[in-house]
């Protein structure tokens, strides 16, 4: 048998200011042409793996190392971050963070250039790496001005220079729609087979990664491995439930049917899935849940009117879109990376001028009004938390908008404690910012909002980068907001799970035109808007036809309403 070419041995890590190891006891195999998908929810550790694999530990994040660690042959703490990059490449969650080029074809040359390579050698690798990731076409254009899923691909192709043995992927699907996410990860599985790498992922959406087979999936608790099993011995247990990561939806939908799940009948995905033994159960599953109970009507508190926008002047990014919001509604607005979802939040701020059409806040045209006047009753949560933060502490950050408007202190401090309480941020009031991870300066991007008391709240992909377990405090937070004090919310997102389970409707973009306003389980089971917005059908579509359920939809709406009737249970809500 071929020898591991990564291996932790005994191996413990501790961060040099904290008191605990953050991983424990590490023993792992990873073989040359595995593919291993690392998951686990925030703080358990799966990160700092990552960073012992690639050098970053301890070359950038200093500690205490106990036991072994051999990757390709090398020990990282020995042949450091340069070294190890060599060996390793890696693609990080937030991927505008590792370009350094003007243009694509320099930013996938800096690596060649940093080794002095005669120019024409690095001509033929950047051609050979654009091709590989299917970018090509891009070579002359800045990476800034690309779609999520193109960034993805020059982050990939960045690292493929150098041909490396490993890829690892920090998160590549948090900030793409679920169509690109679903390219992605097949053009992850491309390239393991065309150049016989090793790849290990690190990503939250469990059942968007298994598109596409992977060997073992390791299970990250509380520093320690809980789990190392084949996909299919993993999806019958209950390893992922009792770690708080969210199981493929079609799985947890034959458990409410009371089944027990057999690795036999290979639930890895469930496509190729043997559901006989469950169909019936399903079906009678089906029969017994209630239908979803519609909400009654309230009244309008933002119309949208032909609203168009464009950036330059000649090439629209909006185009006559319209449609009304009811006080308490939950709406999300989805669509493919570029489709024009982001604009339409920046016209509704303020944070634009529309080229054409108008904006009624309560049926007032709010077209006269400041950003800051619209910020009185319009909140707004950007994708980057980076983006928002401006003070070094967090209690300052979350305190800041309420200070400029004049509010008294003592008021600001009870209410950001209470906010922070909320969104769980309280234990790390008294930290800096800046010693805060990606999944926590989301949670204080929204948490320096809500304490505002908008009476709108739009929320640009509020869950990207959150494990399962903060997606439903987040979430369950925003709904009980609704819930109580009638806030209306709008969510621009490419979780269909979040659009299913939280929204009342869904806005569906499609180059800047809206191409539906319907109920989100219409939209994802409707195949021509699913394959034109980029979005992608659930898997409990897949289950219904095969379990000879044809209102696809109503199975929908029945399943995400038996989930939030369990949840409502399981708090004591009737």
């Amino acid at each position: 048998m071929a020898e591991p070419i990564i291996e932790f041995k005994n191996f413990s890590f501790k961060y040099r200011a904290q008191e605990e190891p953050t991983v424990t006891d590490i023993n792992l195999k990873i073989y040359p042409g595995e593919k291993i998908l690392i998951a686990g929810p925030s703080g358990s550790g799966k990160s700092t793996l990552a960073h012992c694999i690639n050098g970053l530990i301890p070359g950038s994040f200093t500690g205490d190392i106990t036991g072994t660690l051999t990757v390709a042959g090398l020990n990282p703490a020995e042949a450091g971050v340069f070294g190890m990059a060599k060996k390793v490449g890696t693609v990080l969650q937030d991927t505008d963070g590792q370009f350094i080029g003007l243009t694509v074809a320099e930013d996938l040359a800096f690596a060649l250039e940093n080794e002095a390579l005669p120019q024409k050698e690095i001509f033929e690798k950047v051609d050979r790496a654009a091709e590989l990731v299917h970018v090509e076409n891009l070579l002359k254009s800045s990476p800034m001005e690309l779609s999520g899923g193109q960034k993805q691909r020059v982050s990939l192709g960045g690292v493929m220079v150098d041909n490396v043995d490993i890829l690892l992927f920090d998160e590549p699907l948090a900030n793409l729609d679920p169509a690109t996410g679903k390219r992605t990860i097949e053009l992850i599985d491309e390239i393991l087979h065309q150049n016989n790498v090793t790849v290990v992922i690190i990503e939250h959406r469990l059942e968007d990664v298994l598109w596409r087979d992977v060997d073992r999936i390791v299970v990250v608790g509380d520093g320690k491995i809980v789990a190392d099993e084949a996909p299919d011995q993993l999806l019958c247990s209950n390893v992922l439930e009792e770690q708080g990561i969210r199981e493929p939806l079609y799985i947890s939908a034959i458990r409410h049917a009371g089944c027990t799940i057999s690795p036999e009948d290979r639930p890895q995905h469930i496509a190729s899935m043997n559901i006989e033994p469950y169909k019936s159960a399903v079906q009678r599953w089906f029969s017994a849940v209630p239908p979803k109970q519609k909400k009654p009507r309230t009244d309008t508190v933002l119309t949208v009117n032909d609203l168009s926008f464009s950036y330059d002047g000649s090439r629209d990014v909006l185009t006559d879109v319209s449609f009304s919001i009811e006080k308490g509604e939950m709406v999300s607005i989805v669509g493919k990376n570029g489709a024009g979802k982001s604009t339409l939040a920046s016209l509704i701020c303020g944070f634009y001028t529309p080229t054409r059409g108008t904006i009624l806040l309560n049926g007032k045209d709010i077209s006269p009004f400041s950003v800051r006047e619209r910020g009185e009753s319009i909140g707004f949560v950007m994708q980057s938390p980076n983006q928002m933060i401006s003070k070094p502490m967090l209690m300052e950050e979350v305190g800041l908008g309420l200070t400029v408007r004049g509010v008294p202190e003592e008021e600001v401090r009870t209410r950001v404690k209470k906010t922070l309480k909320i969104c769980g941020l309280y234990p790390y009031r008294n930290w800096p910012v800046g010693a805060l991870s990606f999944g926590q300066k989301k949670r204080v991007s929204i948490a320096s909002i809500l304490v505002m008391e908008p009476e709108i709240l739009i929320l640009d992909e509020p869950t990207a980068g959150q494990d399962f377990r903060h997606y439903t405090e987040i979430m369950e937070f925003l709904k009980e907001l609704n819930r109580t004090l009638g806030l209306t919310i709008l969510m621009i997102t490419h979780d269909m799970h979040l659009m299913l389970e939280y929204t009342d409707r869904a806005l569906v973009l499609c180059d800047g035109v809206l191409m539906a306003d319907t109920a989100p389980a219409a939209v994802l089971t409707d195949e021509n808007v699913a394959e034109k917005a980029f979005l992608k059908k659930t898997s409990l579509y897949d289950l219904a036809k095969k379990c000879d359920i044809d209102d696809t939809e109503e199975f929908t709406d029945r399943f995400i309403e038996y989930e939030r009737t369990l949840r409502q249970k399981e708090k004591g809500i009737e």
